[in-house]
């Protein structure tokens, strides 16, 4: 006789994993496959997440490199790599971390290939963007919010 679930118990699981949206620009192609000297890389990321529906949340995590040469763009990547994921039974206050931390360490992987695969069919060496800590990042966020709602009052 197998023991039934109790309905209390904190669900969370990944329902979807997806791409959103993928950008690519070369704005000075062809010309910038002459150069020799290796780029400097700008990488931006940034997460949100929003409900989609009961215990259904949208997760995404924005990433976006830019190649520069001597002020001349090489290339400008930006890729949205989303998710929806089950989150029921976990306390109100746990939400916004789960949100802000765990599902962009799980997002980030595909992220990273995504950005890695698109920069080399464009041309270029690939990008292997390094390990996020999300924690610190979701930390330095939510300290960003709390000071800029402090300077508004």
């Amino acid at each position: 006789m197998s023991e039934e679930q109790p309905q209390d118990q904190p669900v969370f699981s990944i329902e979807k994993i997806y791409l959103k949206d993928l950008s690519l620009e070369i704005p000075n192609a062809p010309q910038v496959f002459l150069e020799r000297e290796a780029p400097q890389l700008d990488v931006q990321l940034h997460t949100e997440g929003m409900p989609v529906d009961e215990g259904l949340f949208e997760s995404l995590l924005t990433v976006t490199v830019t190649a520069k040469l001597n002020e001349k763009t090489m290339f400008l990547v930006e890729a949205v790599q989303a998710g929806v994921f089950q989150l029921r039974n976990i306390p109100e206050d746990q939400v916004a971390p789960v949100m802000g931390i765990t599902c962009p360490n799980i997002l980030f992987p595909y992220a990273r290939e995504v950005v890695s695969d698109v920069v080399t069919r464009a041309g270029f060496p690939p990008v292997l963007l390094n390990p996020v800590n999300f924690e610190t990042l979701y930390e330095q966020q939510q300290t960003d919010q709390q000071e800029s709602a402090t300077a508004t009052h």
